[in-house]
């Protein structure tokens, strides 16, 4: 009759440690499971910023191809005196914004860099584009490129 009684107290135990390995498991399944949806949310952030990012870049190189084809009539022509302090609003590309600013010190143009020879009479015109684009969900997150670029042209002004 001891025995028996025995065997029913351990049936309890067995019963009890059971149940106290199926809440460990379930804890460490409930934590892994969070991590991972963590992971997810980081992974699919960075694949939207690189996303924009492509996008953004696209986005520059339209602005600057379209503003060369313009020859002659291209705002990267244009004087310290006509682009206002706030900068030039370019236009929109796509979901890009895009403003420019003339980066010369003075009302004149400042020297090329120098590639090979320095020409007599170049002269550059020195312009920044700071393209933006927003992204994310609501897009609550902006992304910039700054793009520097010398315009060449001939000084009237000088020989040298």
């Amino acid at each position: 009759m001891a025995h028996l009684t025995m065997m029913h107290k351990q049936q309890g135990v067995v019963l009890i440690v059971a149940l106290i390995m199926v809440i460990a498991i379930t804890g460490i399944a409930v934590t892994l499971m969070s991590s991972s949806s963590v992971d997810i949310k980081i992974t699919n952030a960075a694949q939207e910023r690189e996303a924009a990012e492509n996008e953004l870049i696209g986005d520059v190189q339209n602005v600057i191809a379209n503003e060369a084809k313009k020859l002659g009539n291209s705002r990267f022509f244009f004087s310290r005196g006509q682009v206002p302090e706030t900068g030039l609003d370019l236009g929109n590309t796509n979901d890009t914004s895009n403003t420019m600013f003339n980066k010369n010190e003075g009302p004149m143009a400042l020297r090329c860099p120098r590639r090979f020879d320095d020409t007599a009479g170049l002269r550059c015109n020195m312009v920044e584009i700071n393209s933006v684009i927003e992204y994310g969900s609501k897009s609550k997150h902006n992304l910039t490129i700054t793009t520097g670029i010398a315009q060449e042209m001939l000084s009237l002004n000088s020989g040298t």
